[in-house]
C-alpha cells in the first residue's frame, strides 16, 4: 500500500474514533455511568440516578458528566466543579475545581484538569477525604477499577497501577508496583471493573487483560485469567465493561456484548446505539433517538425502557 494511502486510511480511522462519544469514566461515557448497582444518566444537563432495577430520579442540573462509585454519585458541573454525594444531592461535597473529565470507582476518583493533569482523590459524598494527589501530566483518559486503576497519556501510552494478582497490568506481572507503569501503547480509551480491564486501540481493536472467570475478556484465559493484553474484538469505536461482562459499539451503531449472561464470543445485542455503560449485571444504553434502555442479567430478555423525569 502506498505511504500516502496508508496515512489517509489511518487518519480516517483516528478521526472516526475521536468523533465518537467514547466512554471516559467508570465503564461509561459522559452521559451514562454504572458501577455495581448504582447507575446515572445525563439528559439535557440534568443528572438522574437510581439503584439496581429502580426508577431514575432527578438529582442535579447544570451537569456535563456523570459517574458513580460503590457508595456515591458524582457529577461534573459546567464550570468545572466536581461534586459527590451519598444519597442527598443537596448535601454534595465539592471534590475539586477546574476539572475537564473524571472517573470514579473502588479506590476513589480520578480527575483530569483543564491542563491535562491527573489527580487522585479518596473523598466521596460522605466525606471530603484527604487532599487530592497529583499523579501525572498530559493525560487524556482514565479509569478506576476494582483494585487496579489506569490512565492514558496524549501519545497513547496506557499506564496501570494497583493490584496485579489477576494480571491487571497486562504485561505479565502478578505483583503490584509502587507507582504506575506503562503497559500498552496506541490506546484511546480504557475501562476497568472487577479484576479485569479492557482498552480500545486507535485501530479499533479491543484489548483485554486480568481475571476472566465469567468471560468479560471473551475466551482469553477463560475460567482463570489473562496476564497480558490481547485482542478480543475489532472495529470498535467505544467500550464498556462491568463486573462480569463487556461491551463495544461499532461505527455503524451496533452494540456487541460478551461475558456472563451473554455468549463468550462477542455477539450483537442492539442497533443504533450511541452510548453504553455496564455495572454488576446491568447494561445501560442510549440509542440515536435518545431512548434509554436497561438490560438486567444478560441479553436473554428484552431490555426495559427507562424514563427520565
Amino acid at each position: 500500500m502506498p505511504l500516502r494511502v496508508l496515512i489517509a486510511t489511518l487518519a480516517g480511522i483516528f478521526a472516526t474514533l475521536m468523533s465518537t462519544p467514547n466512554a471516559l469514566a467508570d465503564s461509561s461515557n459522559r452521559e451514562l455511568a454504572s458501577y455495581y448497582e448504582r447507575h446515572m444518566a445525563l439528559e439535557g444537563g440534568v443528572a438522574h440516578g437510581w439503584v439496581g432495577r429502580g426508577e431514575p430520579r432527578r438529582m442535579r442540573s447544570g451537569v456535563v458528566q456523570v459517574g458513580v462509585g460503590k457508595d456515591a454519585y458524582f457529577a461534573l458541573l459546567a464550570d468545572g466543579t466536581l461534586l459527590a454525594w451519598a444519597d442527598a444531592p443537596d448535601a454534595a461535597t465539592t471534590l475539586l475545581r477546574g476539572v475537564a473529565s473524571f472517573a470514579a470507582g473502588e479506590s476513589g476518583w480520578f480527575a483530569i484538569d483543564r491542563a491535562g493533569v491527573l489527580w487522585h482523590g479518596t473523598g466521596t459524598g460522605n466525606a471530603p477525604g484527604a487532599a487530592p494527589k497529583r499523579i501525572a501530566e498530559g493525560v487524556v483518559a482514565a479509569s478506576i477499577g476494582d483494585g487496579a486503576d489506569y490512565y492514558i497519556t496524549r501519545d497513547g501510552t496506557l499506564y496501570a497501577g494497583g493490584l496485579a494478582q489477576r494480571g491487571q497490568y497486562g504485561d505479565g506481572r502478578l505483583t503490584a508496583t509502587a507507582d504506575f507503569v506503562a503497559t500498552a501503547s496506541d490506546a484511546v480509551a480504557v475501562k476497568a471493573h472487577t479484576g479485569h480491564a479492557i482498552h480500545l486501540r486507535r485501530d479499533g481493536v479491543v484489548m483485554g487483560t486480568g481475571g476472566n472467570r465469567y468471560g468479560p475478556l471473551s475466551s482469553r484465559g477463560l475460567g482463570d485469567k489473562a496476564d497480558r493484553w490481547g485482542p478480543i474484538f475489532d472495529g470498535a469505536v467505544a467500550i464498556a465493561t462491568g463486573s462480569r461482562h463487556s461491551l463495544a459499539i461499532r461505527a455503524d451503531g451496533s452494540l456487541w456484548a460478551w461475558g456472563e449472561g451473554y455468549t463468550i464470543e462477542p455477539a450483537k445485542l442492539f442497533d443504533k446505539v450511541v452510548a453504553v455503560a455496564a455495572g454488576d449485571t446491568a447494561t445501560i444504553a442510549r440509542t440515536a433517538d435518545g431512548a434509554l434502555w436497561q438490560w438486567d442479567g444478560g441479553g436473554g430478555r428484552a431490555p426495559r425502557r427507562l424514563t427520565l423525569r
